[in-house]
């Protein structure tokens, strides 16, 4: 389960003459434990939240206040299904209640990739576990040997991950500093990294040098 903060509920259910006098409950039948729901108006940027048994990752959240007297607050969502990676804005009335989703979050390792999709060690059941290239995405292009990254699982089932916030590449082709970009006040030249992608780096940088990248922006973040 996910969110810092969880809340749970237990539910008794015994025979018609049990009453719930004393404590320990008195031969229940059986009990059962479930999360509290979430209200909409308190889902936040990178929540997880769980809608018609579909886990969702919101990525933005915008609250609209009536102007009008006896007007409803309304939430409007910019999420991500973590099932399909489909990307959609939606509209929800401030009450409006959302499951907290059967989400793990588990530190994995990247092996390799092949036709299969790609491969990662989970880091605490030794598990080998396979996320295709729809799950994985444009991650794959901050993909290297033996990176940690957080494999989500839902229900038991990888079903996607989440990079860290910056990871090292190394710089595999530059250009010369003499041929630098000074456009936009900033000079800056082309270097493409060791997955293939290519961003905007200082003139200093030189090949076979390992720099930071937002994996949020895509940007340099610095020397590694």
């Amino acid at each position: 389960m996910v969110g810092d903060e969880r809340q749970f509920f237990t539910i008794y259910r015994g025979k018609p003459d049990q009453t719930l006098a004393g404590s320990p409950h008195p031969d229940p039948v059986f009990e059962e434990t479930m999360a509290a729901l979430i209200d909409a108006i308190d889902v936040k940027r990178k929540m997880f939240f769980e809608l018609e048994n579909t886990p969702y990752l919101c990525m933005d959240a915008e609250v609209s206040t009536p102007t009008a007297r006896g007007g409803q607050t309304l939430v409007r969502l910019k999420m991500r299904n973590l099932l399909t990676r489909a990307v959609f804005d939606k509209t929800f009335k401030a009450s409006d209640k959302f499951k907290e989703p059967d989400l793990d979050k588990v530190p994995a390792s990247f092996l390799y990739s092949d036709g299969d999709g790609s491969h990662f060690l989970d880091q605490e059941s030794f598990e080998t576990h396979t996320l295709s290239r729809e799950m994985i995405g444009d991650a794959l292009d901050f993909l290297v040997d033996g990176i940690i990254i957080e494999l989500h699982k839902f229900n038991g089932n990888p079903i996607g991950l989440q990079l860290p916030t910056h990871v090292e590449l190394a710089v595999t082709y530059t250009e010369p500093g003499a041929r630098g970009d000074t456009a936009g006040g900033s000079v800056t030249k082309r270097a493409k990294l060791e997955t293939g992608i290519e961003i905007r780096v200082p003139l200093f940088i030189k090949e076979g040098e390992k720099v930071k990248v937002s994996t949020e922006t895509r940007e340099f973040a610095g020397r590694a």
